[in-house]
């Protein structure tokens, strides 16, 4: 076994020591370009400041043929892009495919000192992050860099969901994890060809009316993906690292990919992926709390004193646990607001 005192060694000689927390950045889109595509890449420097991440994909989306153009790519925006305030993630290949340690060794030998987060798709297991924990501690010290780089996994197997906690506890190193709905669903065996959101025929039906058998009956659509974001909140939490809500496939509807999104922040998600320019609005409108419930909890919190006991306000009891979900709230936007001068003024910070 190892000892829980040796958790926060270098995983080899020269790495740099792993990180004891994770540190807070606003996250609330992760915002894909294709490495390989030319084009995009000349929009990063534009998009550097209006968004939060800027992912480099590597993976689903690349043809096979393109891999190696990828790779290529990702070197060449990281060593020629300021990203400032940005964050710079790439998602590799999967562990089992012939791409992923040649853009792990990529990510990190010629792109690491811009980069702060990989992303590992397919992850089953804590033995694929014990795998890229020692192979990035080697890599690191190869390249000589100074600060540790950060993982995160994708849940898209039934075995990464039934292994997520293990996961999110596996390594110092590991900075959140993302819901893949589309592979899930394939690995699931579940019968719908969407990427993301609901489906029309995942339904409640009202009762009969006792009056009228023959009556027609209202249908509510539910969400296909409720039990495996709370899990893998809870997981996150456990571990202190960040849940994401992954992608929302129907570019064109907008009003269902903000309620996808809404779902996930109210149930505890930081943010989400964005596949088009027209979802960053969406998430940064989403997961950046609305001013009016920033005002009520800083109305609750200042009635409320030391924060215990229970009052009454507006009609409504308000008690210890109430007051800290109040504080959840406030703390978030004041984090956001610090490097938001719009949302620190529609806060009133």
């Amino acid at each position: 076994m190892r000892s829980p005192k040796d958790f926060f060694q270098p995983l080899a000689v020269g790495a740099p020591p792993p990180l004891r927390e994770i540190p807070f950045r606003p996250s609330r889109m992760i915002h894909f370009f294709p490495a390989s595509n030319e084009k995009m890449r000349g929009k990063v420097p534009g998009m550097v400041g209006t968004v939060d991440v800027l992912l480099a994909n590597l993976e689903d989306g690349v043809p096979a043929t393109d891999k190696e153009a990828g790779r290529a790519g990702l070197v060449e925006v990281a060593q020629n892009v300021d990203f400032g305030a940005t964050q710079f993630w790439t998602r590799v290949n999967s562990l089992d495919s012939p791409w992923g340690l040649d853009d792990l060794t990529a990510a990190v030998v010629e792109a690491g000192d811009a980069l702060d987060v990989i992303m590992i798709p397919k992850v089953e297991g804590p033995e694929d992050i014990h795998y890229v924990d020692r192979l990035l501690a080697q890599l690191e010290a190869k390249a000589g860099l100074s600060e540790p780089l950060m993982v995160h996994a994708i849940l898209e197997t039934a075995r990464g969901v039934a292994n997520v906690e293990e996961i999110c506890l596996a390594s110092p190193r590991m900075q959140g994890l993302s819901l893949g709905p589309a592979d899930l669903a394939a690995n699931r065996r579940m019968k719908t060809t969407r990427v993301g959101g609901g489906h029309p025929d995942y339904v409640v039906r009202n009762d009969p009316d006792p009056d009228d058998a023959d009556a027609p009956r209202a249908t509510h659509q539910q969400d296909l993906w409720h039990y495996t974001i709370a899990r893998m909140v809870d997981a996150c939490v456990t571990a202190g690292i960040l849940p994401f809500y992954g992608p929302f496939g129907d570019i064109a509807d907008g009003v269902a990919c903000e309620d996808q999104f809404r779902n996930a922040y109210l149930l505890g998600c930081v943010g989400a992926w964005s596949l088009h320019p027209s979802q960053i609005d969406i998430a940064k409108r989403v997961f950046s709390p609305r001013p009016a419930d920033v005002a009520h909890a800083q109305r609750v919190i200042e009635a409320m004193g030391d924060g215990t006991g229970a009052i009454m306000l507006d009609g409504k009891m308000e008690d210890d646990a109430s007051c800290k979900q109040c504080q959840v709230v406030v703390a978030l936007a004041k984090q956001l607001a610090a490097n938001d001068p719009e949302l620190a003024e529609a806060y009133g910070f």
